[in-house]
């Protein structure tokens, strides 16, 4: 194992100082591992809270800013946060209009922000949650009940942040939560495995000249394995999928993101790919993020994420965010 760590049993909390150095607009507490706003949101706003497992940066703490999450909830890397954690959250950034979780669906996420949202109601907080479950590729793991929350999550928190930031309500905010979810769909591939820091070794063994497709970002096993092939096949077997499950004629926002250690010149290489497909499908590609947003540490290969778009959807992503991991209209 290759690492630019110190002690793996410290690999979060060490991290996490290095966001409160790199981001004075952030508050980063070390004791329960949630990142929140430096300067919170006004009295009667909405607040948007997500988190889980470590690894994916930057997803959560990147998507903690003005336009986005009030809050991220840090657990240990591919482990759930406990639910004190998300309480404590929840808790920080509420301001009097409720808080929204947004959840991706794994058991423990799904297990330890349900109790959080339990704690902070009996202390008189409003709590709604939307689960997030749009990885077309397995309909269980050994992770979840039903599909896997995947890409999706970092389109949803933005439109939805935004919906927030502009002060709608808390039934509003969680309707057009629920309604991205269903809109929206991804499937991804691995060309190699990723390591965890506290295991020291890879988290499955796949040969040089071997894919898996379908992979989860947790290193799950996908559908199938298979020779290495072409960028042209892969971007077939992720998109056709995901067309197959829902019909995406007409606007829609689309990203192709890397798992962790995939080049940007391999990501664009592959949105070439997938945007001819797209569009041979009568799908008209109106936005598009082409990058590392939600990753499993150093995993080589890329995820596919669709959204089918309306007027709304594309006001609220075009919306203002000031986050580390986006930034842009302000």
């Amino acid at each position: 194992m290759k690492k630019l760590i110190n002690n793996p049993a410290d690999v979060l909390v060490e991290s996490l100082k290095g966001v409160a150095a790199a981001h004075p607009e952030l508050s980063v507490d070390l004791e329960t591992s949630v990142i929140t706003r430096a300067t919170p949101k006004a009295e009667g706003k909405v607040t948007v809270v997500s988190g889980g497992g470590s690894g994916h940066e930057p997803l959560h703490g990147g998507y903690v800013g003005v336009g986005m999450l009030d809050a991220a909830v840090a657990g240990e890397v591919f482990t759930s946060p406990t639910p004190d954690r998300v309480q404590a959250a929840t808790k920080a950034v509420d301001r009097g209009a409720g808080v929204l979780h947004i959840v991706k669906n794994y058991t423990g996420d799904v297990l330890n922000f349900e109790m959080a949202a339990e704690l902070a109601q009996m202390e008189g907080i409003e709590v709604s949650t939307v689960v997030v479950d749009d990885d077309v590729a397995v309909q269980d793991s050994l992770y979840t009940a039903g599909r896997r929350g995947v890409g999706l999550t970092v389109l949803l928190e933005k439109i939805v942040g935004a919906a927030a930031e502009e002060g709608q309500d808390l039934a509003a905010v969680t309707a057009l939560a629920q309604r991205v979810n269903a809109q929206g769909r991804s499937m991804g591939m691995a060309l190699t495995s990723c390591t965890v820091p506290a295991a020291g070794k890879p988290t499955f063994d796949l040969p040089e000249d071997q894919m898996e497709i379908g992979i989860g970002i947790h290193g799950e096993p996908g559908r199938h394995r298979e020779p290495l092939a072409p960028a042209s096949d892969i971007a077939r077997q992720l998109v056709e999928p995901i067309l197959a499950d829902l019909d995406f004629a007409g606007p829609a926002i689309v990203m192709v993101n890397g798992m962790g250690a995939t080049p940007q010149i391999e990501l664009y290489l592959m949105y070439a790919e997938v945007a001819a497909l797209l569009e041979a499908a009568g799908v008209r590609i109106v936005r598009n993020l082409v990058g590392n947003y939600i990753t499993s540490l150093d995993m080589a290969g890329c995820s596919v994420t669709v959204l089918k778009a309306d007027d709304e959807i594309l006001r609220l992503w075009d919306a203002p965010v000031v986050t580390p991991g986006l930034r842009w209209g302000a």
